[in-house]
């Protein structure tokens, strides 16, 4: 009845193929935006103390969960503990709904590289252009096909020959090309230095409550936590290998990766507006609107454009692959078919779901749901509010069914858990009540109630 788990081949891959899924678009354009808001430093010391301890016991749970059943999300909870079915399927229900409008954000990103390598950073540059392009419908659903098909390419590859083999070239070139940007912008552009200063020196007179909790929100979203992905990867983790370790090492390059995507974006566009805070702005007009005239405006601009959206795609390509990887293996775990039959079944269901998010700026842009465009409104649905109720029963499950000691001695199998008690603490705790403050905010915060 059961077949031979597939597997990655040491630590190295494990670590690259989460920290792949850890480090997405979240990265290169929300964590600058909320490190700038909330004063550069401070938000970088806050997000720094809880990617340690609420990141760290969070990450460590689902990695042992998923190796210790060695199944996906509803498995795994179900072999543990029956009651807690339901939290599988919940998790399940997280990349499901993911999957299909990050892929279209993916397609965005593949147009805008392609549109630099081809030397059109004039066009891509002007106000119009981006809302023009989102706007049609036929251009952005065949970028979303592209896009959406190389991540299929690649799980049908399989873990090993797949997953951690791009993993094992897209992370360390994603390294290079960012640093490489980071380096040229600070050198071509006058004022980048003092932006540099703007984002690493502490304001604390902008740290308040919000500036934990907006940390903690992107924590929670960056280090694909609470999406069943950690669990599916923990799954193929060798017993061997040290769970503690890992996680650090995932918690670093993910970080990390961050940090780096604030260094870049900050500085140049905080030179390229002549200091003006508002150019930060959140959402898709950073990335899409403000960096292109940037790149447009220094020398070689097409060249750097292209560089940085190739960096952007191996990001995006990385977490969606993660995210279908984990929808095919719930699928296999729980239908019992072959896996490449349960790949085109996730393909098919994934760009049924990715064409209204696409259509929601074109042809049905008319079609809103409690006031948002249908992508938005399934970004909030699975960050704001399943994702955090998954976190937070899992945290119950772990703190107070099977009880932490369950995990740690899985933990401990591939080495000492050396951290073992503030992973009891977290878990019981500390992040049950981190996440009800970030879900309650998110549901204020996305009906005009409170900023964030």
């Amino acid at each position: 009845m059961t077949t031979k788990r597939s597997s990655f081949t040491g630590k190295i891959g494990f670590v690259l193929a989460a920290a792949g899924s850890a480090v997405g678009l979240g990265n290169i354009w929300r964590f600058p935006y909320l490190a700038a808001k909330y004063g550069g430093g401070i938000f970088l010391l806050v997000y720094i103390l809880l990617a340690v301890t609420f990141g760290f016991a969070l990450m460590v749970a689902e990695v042992s969960i998923g190796r210790k059943t060695g199944l996906s999300a509803i498995g795994a909870f179900k072999a543990l503990d029956k009651r807690f079915s339901f939290v599988g399927y919940l998790a399940a229900l997280v990349p499901v709904i993911i999957l299909p409008y990050y892929s279209v954000i993916g397609g965005w990103v593949t147009k805008y590289f392609a549109g630099f390598v081809m030397g059109k950073a004039d066009a891509m540059a002007q106000d119009s252009y981006f809302n023009s392009y989102i706007g049609s419908t036929t251009e952005p659903l065949l970028w979303f096909a592209v896009f959406i098909g190389i991540t299929a390419i690649v799980v049908l590859c399989g873990v090993e020959k797949g997953i951690e083999k791009v993993s094992k070239i897209m992370m360390p070139v994603l390294i290079f090309l960012i640093i490489g940007i980071v380096i040229y912008t600070s050198i071509t552009m006058d004022g980048a230095l003092e932006g540099i200063v703007y984002y690493i020196k502490p304001d604390f007179s902008k740290f308040s409550i919000m500036t934990a909790v907006a940390a903690m929100g992107q924590l929670f979203y960056s280090m694909s936590l609470a999406m069943g992905i950690m669990i599916t990867f923990g799954s193929y983790m060798k017993k061997d290998i040290s769970i503690e370790g890992s996680a650090h090492q995932v918690e670093i390059f993910d970080t990390g990766v961050a940090f780096l995507a604030g260094l870049m974006i900050v500085p140049a566009v905080f030179a390229f507006s002549g200091g003006d805070e508002s150019a930060l702005s959140q959402g898709p007009g950073l990335m899409f609107v403000t960096l292109p005239k940037i790149f447009d405006s220094m020398p070689g601009g097409n060249i750097v454009g292209a560089a940085f959206f190739i960096m952007v795609l191996f990001a995006a390509l990385t977490s969606s692959i993660s995210l279908m990887e984990t929808v095919v293996s719930i699928f296999h775990d729980k239908l019992h078919i072959d896996r490449k039959a349960c790949c085109f079944i996730v393909l098919g269901i994934s760009v049924l779901l990715g064409i209204p998010s696409s259509l929601g700026y074109s042809a049905w842009s008319g079609v809103t749901i409690i006031g948002m465009q249908i992508l938005d409104f399934f970004d909030f649905i699975s960050n704001n509010i399943i994702m955090p109720i998954v976190a937070f029963l899992t945290c119950l499950f772990v703190g107070y069914f099977i009880k932490p000691k369950t995990l740690i001695e899985e933990a401990e199998i591939g080495g000492r858990f050396k951290a073992k008690n503030l992973f009891s603490v977290v878990i019981k705790f500390v992040a049950p009540v981190f996440i009800i403050l970030i879900l309650v905010s998110s549901i204020l915060n996305v009906f005009g109630i409170i900023s964030i």
